[in-house]
């Protein structure tokens, strides 16, 4: 690191728990977020201002007016530019020293492959279930950590897939794809703007730890933060032996 790096990063190096070694590793990560709404945006503006090396964005959506209640990437000025593009404007006003790559696609097939085994960890901070389970099963063909997260309405949720660890749990060990799983969204349901950023923001955390290798990150466990009464919990979970993702049997 340089001196202006060292001045930038210093309240993280203060930390014993991340010190140099740990912000240089966060200097040398890549990182992939696959959405730039309401989760990605404090997500990638956490982790571009603490310094992650390589922050790749992608998303295939223009920003709407409707976004800007509580997609805190996003400004007025920047309504029906991509929002990788609006991302990026942002990120750089955090961060100058901070490499963007956005990616202005739906990332599926070999592009999402390409992608994740390109990144260090993923964040999935996209808004329905078969883009979850399609990030899911390239995190576990290429074992990169995964942390999850989901808002709506009042409500929130994230969880850590550490799939490095051939005994981890996958997504869909915890949320089976093909059942009967109701289809929520945003500009139907609504949402409360603070829980977006609080479970985005709670991402971050969680890749940093990862990345560091500080604290215990949320590997097996489901965090529930219910906003209405401002009360977080914490549920168990563990790997399906007969998951089609990543049991034996697959």
């Amino acid at each position: 690191m340089n001196d202006d790096q060292l001045l930038r990063y210093s309240r993280h190096i203060l930390l014993p728990e991340i010190g140099v070694e740990g912000q240089e590793a966060i200097l040398g990560a890549k990182v992939l977020v696959i959405g730039a709404g309401g989760l990605g945006s404090p997500a990638a503006m956490y982790l571009t201002a603490a310094g992650v090396g390589t922050l790749m964005i992608a998303d295939d959506d223009a920003v709407d007016l409707t976004n800007l209640q509580r997609q805190i990437l996003h400004s007025a000025e920047t309504i029906g530019r991509p929002k990788v593009e609006s991302a990026l404007t942002s990120l750089h006003r955090i961060n100058p020293l901070a490499r963007v790559v956005p990616l202005h696609a739906r990332l599926e097939g070999s592009a999402l492959d390409e992608q994740v085994a390109a990144a260090d960890l993923v964040l999935d901070c996209c808004d329905n279930f078969a883009t979850r389970h399609a990030v899911n099963r390239a995190c576990v063909k290429h074992r990169k950590p995964l942390v999850s997260g989901a808002a709506i309405r009042f409500d929130g949720q994230v969880s850590v897939f550490d799939l490095r660890d051939p005994e981890a749990a996958c997504y869909h060990c915890l949320f089976p794809e093909g059942e009967d799983v109701e289809e929520v969204r945003c500009a139907v349901m609504g949402v409360f703007a603070p829980i977006v950023g609080m479970i985005g923001t709670t991402q971050a955390a969680e890749a940093l730890k990862l990345i560091t290798g500080c604290g215990t990150p949320l590997a097996g466990r489901l965090l529930l933060l219910d906003g209405l009464a401002m009360e977080w919990r914490s549920v168990g979970f563990g790997r399906d032996p007969g998951c089609a993702v990543c049991g034996q049997g697959r």
